[in-house]
């Protein structure tokens, strides 16, 4: 069967130019392997920096990626985008202008007899308290009403702030902040049935066994400290990789 491919947290339009032309290069090699193999795409969040849907434009600088991703749609790739906490409101244009699904939260999969959980990882499990409010806040509509009536280059300044306070907030070496979204998992499995939980957000790579001895906890990692990983399911197991 065809492949089921996972990436999140690229964060396009926060490194240089050198740094963001490496990453579109390495995504349009792995979408490229996509359309060879065919399959489906689900991108757990963050893959831009920023964003924000406004009415009537789209933020200049992610152009090329968008292109990639029209291509990978035309050439019959299901595309589903799971939100993170750097998409502040993803609107419609992706799901009315590009065909690709557009989620908020947990996304729940079966495919061939094996039972996926799908985030992107924020606000999940005990504490992360700021990113829990910030979802409360920046995501009510009324706020998100307010924001696009700014003037984009004011909105978009805000936007580039608000990553940077997120990435201030979130410090990975913590064990507490590098752990959580696996003790998360290790009690999901307590609740419910599935086989494999994959997210990001945390910028932690890894797959580890879960305590009930059948089930996996997997961590996409993160494409802005050089590597461009990703994860791939096929003939019943999920395999991290490196484009």
């Amino acid at each position: 069967m065809a492949g089921i491919y996972f990436i999140s947290d690229i964060h396009l339009g926060l490194q240089d130019d050198q740094s963001e032309q490496r990453k579109l290069d390495k995504v349009g090699q792995l979408f490229s392997i996509i359309k060879s193999e065919g399959g489906s795409l689900y991108m757990l969040g963050d893959i831009f920096d920023y964003w924000l849907e406004f009415r009537h434009l789209i933020p200049k600088g992610f152009t090329k990626f968008l292109c990639l991703l029209s291509d990978l749609v035309c050439h019959n790739i299901e595309v589903v985008y799971v939100a993170g906490n750097h998409d502040f409101f993803l609107g419609r244009y992706f799901d009315d202008e590009l065909g690709i699904k557009t989620r908020y939260g947990l996304h729940e999969l079966n495919l061939d007899g094996c039972r996926f959980i799908l985030a992107h990882g924020d606000g999940l499990g005990s504490g992360d308290i700021g990113y829990k409010v910030f979802s409360r806040v920046v995501r009510n509509r009324v706020n998100l009403a307010l924001l696009g009536r700014f003037h984009p280059d004011l909105a978009i300044g805000l936007l580039k702030w608000l990553s940077q306070l997120s990435r201030t907030h979130k410090p990975v070496n913590i064990p507490q902040e590098r752990d959580r979204l696996l003790k998360f998992a290790e009690l999901l499995v307590t609740e419910r049935d599935f086989d494999y939980f994959i997210c990001g957000h945390n910028h932690v790579k890894g797959s580890f066994e879960l305590s009930d001895g059948s089930s996996r906890y997997v961590n996409l990692g993160t494409w802005i400290d050089g590597g461009s990983p990703y994860a791939v399911y096929g003939s019943g197991v999920v395999q991290l990789r490196e484009v």
